[in-house]
């Protein structure tokens, strides 16, 4: 399946530094929207039993992933009912083994910013870490943190 082209520049280093085409709204966040658990549901088997639904217990750890995750505490409530469709796209994989639902969960979360590249075309960033002394994030990245690389 074909992508979107290339991740779009960092801003500071692109040779023109053109205003935003896209004008930008703003609107007032909700405060008192909240994770939603994952629901309590039946399904119905082909003879017309009705059994309760599982999740996976990777999904469970996915949508608590979601939950600390910092982009979230702007979701709103449409957005998090989308992920709660998501979270039955992702729970059919892990636990139906519905492989063929893969590009469909790569897609759903892309709209959320999942990756780096998707938060870049996104155009989200992330904050770094300040300690509570003043100091923040290690410079230099995992390299800097890791030390060199090592044969194995």
């Amino acid at each position: 399946m074909a992508g979107r082209g290339p991740t779009p520049k960092d801003p500071a280093k692109r040779a023109r530094r053109n205003a935003d085409p896209t004008k930008r709204a703003t609107y007032l966040r909700d405060p008192d929207v909240v994770q939603p658990a994952l629901p309590t549901f039946y399904e119905f088997d082909p003879d017309g039993s009705r059994r309760k639904y599982v999740w996976s217990e990777r999904t469970r750890q996915w949508w608590k992933k979601w939950g600390a995750e910092p982009l979230a505490q702007d979701f709103t409530s449409v957005e998090w009912e989308y992920m709660l469709d998501t979270a039955r796209v992702h729970n059919a994989i892990w636990r139906d083994g519905e492989m063929k639902l893969m590009a469909e969960l790569r897609l759903r979360v892309a709209k959320v910013g999942a990756t780096v590249e998707d938060r870049q075309r996104l155009r989200i960033e992330y904050a770094p870490v300040v300690d509570s002394d003043g100091g923040g994030a290690p410079s230099g990245g995992a390299r800097a943190r890791r030390g060199p690389l090592k044969a194995v």
